[in-house]
């Protein structure tokens, strides 16, 4: 493997010279940065990432921690965070901690390591002291941890308000919500919360459930939803808390024989990709994934360079009506 005296050899320079382009130090010829570059390029030199980011006391990579990267909304997030970055010339460290405590801190003690410029989580395990001791650049997604810590979320209450009161404008007279653990510490349950209030005004039949606590199970889902069906079988609305879940319902609609939209509506929530490709194609409360990727890296840069950041980041989420309701 080539070292960066094997370059100074090779164009003919000093060590400290070769090392001023590769960290772009102090004044530099054109003529210097090409020769050195062809060398590199000639004994195929990879620069030591870690050695240069101790030295420069800056990585250029930014963490993510994110609960399941199979789940198709962190992927689509994790997407446009990933392209953002690349646009703001950073790249990604992607940790999977799969709602595990365990893995969550070796994730965070390895990225600190690596000398990472900062982290945005997506996965939320540990106490609130262990977040605000990281001293890192940090921002939270749909998690709202400590007062000192910027986190970004869609408009959770507004989603769940939009999902109830289309059911009941569609005339369902009992409605189910299958909702996440309402014992986590989750922006999310604020679509619970808007149901519960909306379901109780209007005086509509209304059941609820939620997932357990281990993260995104879909043998779980299968079995929650098959048994939602056997113990009410007059269900005829469902609000799911994702489009993962409403798919489950589709299935276990179908299973049953009952038709959707007539016999059940459904709606799922985040707007993933998959929904409008399935038939029925879904209805559902869209997320910004988008403009979470994109906010994601904006509030990182900005702590990065030392700017005031605003703390609490609401986006805009859409209704998007298909066909099942």
């Amino acid at each position: 493997m080539s070292t960066i005296k094997d370059i100074a050899e090779k164009v003919g320079v000093s060590v400290t010279s070769v090392s001023r382009v590769l960290n772009n130090r102090g004044y530099i010829s054109g003529k210097l940065k090409k020769r050195v570059q062809e060398a590199m390029d000639e004994l195929n030199y990879q620069p030591n990432q870690v050695a240069r980011s101790l030295i420069l006391k800056k990585s250029n990579i930014i963490g993510l921690i994110i609960p399941d990267v199979s789940h198709p909304f962190f992927g689509e997030v994790t997407n446009h965070i990933e392209y953002y970055a690349d646009k703001n010339g950073y790249k990604i460290l992607l940790c999977n901690s799969q709602l595990n405590m365990v893995k969550e801190k070796e994730y965070i003690n390895m990225l600190k390591a690596s000398q990472v410029d900062g982290i945005i989580m997506g996965s939320h395990t540990m106490d609130i002291k262990e977040y605000t001791s990281i001293k890192l650049p940090m921002v939270t997604l749909d998690r709202q941890i400590a007062d000192t810590i910027p986190y970004i979320s869609s408009d959770n209450y507004k989603g769940g308000e939009l999902a109830t009161n289309l059911l009941i404008k569609k005339g369902c007279k009992k409605i189910a919500h299958i909702s996440g653990n309402l014992h986590l510490n989750l922006l999310a349950k604020l679509r619970h919360d808007a149901f519960k209030k909306v379901i109780t005004n209007k005086g509509i039949e209304h059941i609820v459930l939620q997932t357990d606590l281990n993260g995104f199970d879909y043998d779980e889902y299968d079995q929650l939803v098959t048994k939602m069906f056997l113990e009410n079988p007059d269900i005829d609305g469902v609000f799911a808390s994702s489009d993962i879940i409403a798919a489950q319902v589709l299935k276990e609609c179908h299973r049953l024989g009952k038709s959707v939209p007539q016999d059940v509506k459904i709606i799922g929530y985040d707007g993933i990709q998959l929904g409008k490709l399935i038939t029925p194609a879904i209805t559902t409360i869209k997320q910004p994934t988008k403009e979470i990727g994109k906010m994601a890296v904006r509030l990182i840069m900005g702590q990065i360079q030392g700017e005031a950041v605003s703390q609490e980041n609401i986006l805009p989420i859409e209704l998007i009506e298909r066909e099942t309701t």
